[in-house]
């Protein structure tokens, strides 16, 4: 009798427990929901994407196997922009030698276009002027601490160069600072 007695209890005790996780669980969604939507009305107001969009544009990746790769032939020696000594610079002059490659997608519409070595040699000096104002308007200590963000401002430049973007990134190789 004492066993039949504990189980009912335990079985009683268990009911309640699921129910009051279920009431528990309404109540925390439906505060999360309310949570969501507010801050995705705030978003919306701001003109800040939420990422959660069905438009947001994502990087797609492009196989080893429809890379081409464009080494820029010359090494290419860019000056920094000079700080004086009264901004806490040195006033020296500082130079950022660097070998410059392109990555570009085989499959893009644009590639035949403008990716062949042909071409791309024909717009070399285009893109080398493209390359050196954008890392020309950096200090030395501008460069070494924000190198990937400018790294991507030189490859929106050339995108926007070309008005494509069948070259999808930009490498910097063999540098050095001096």
């Amino acid at each position: 009798m004492k066993k039949n007695l504990l189980s009912i209890i335990i079985l009683a005790l268990l009911v309640v427990n699921l129910v009051m996780t279920g009431i528990m669980m309404f109540s925390v969604i439906n505060v999360s929901n309310k949570n969501a939507k507010l801050v995705g009305d705030i978003a919306a107001v701001l003109s800040i994407e939420t990422g959660s969009g069905e438009d947001s544009d994502e990087e797609e990746t492009v196989s080893i196997d429809d890379t081409d790769v464009y080494v820029i032939t010359d090494r290419m020696t860019i000056p920094f922009m000079q700080v004086s000594e009264a901004e806490g610079g040195d006033g020296k002059d500082h130079y950022f030698v660097v070998t410059v490659s392109l990555s570009m997608n085989k499959k893009h519409k644009d590639y035949k276009a403008y990716g062949t070595e042909k071409e791309m040699q024909a717009r070399e000096s285009l893109i080398k002027t493209e390359i050196q104002s954008v890392i020309g308007s950096y200090t030395m200590e501008q460069f070494k601490e924000n190198q990937e963000l400018i790294r991507e401002e030189v490859l929106e430049r050339i995108q926007t160069l070309y008005d494509s973007t069948f070259i999808f990134n930009v490498n910097f190789s063999d540098y050095l600072y001096s």
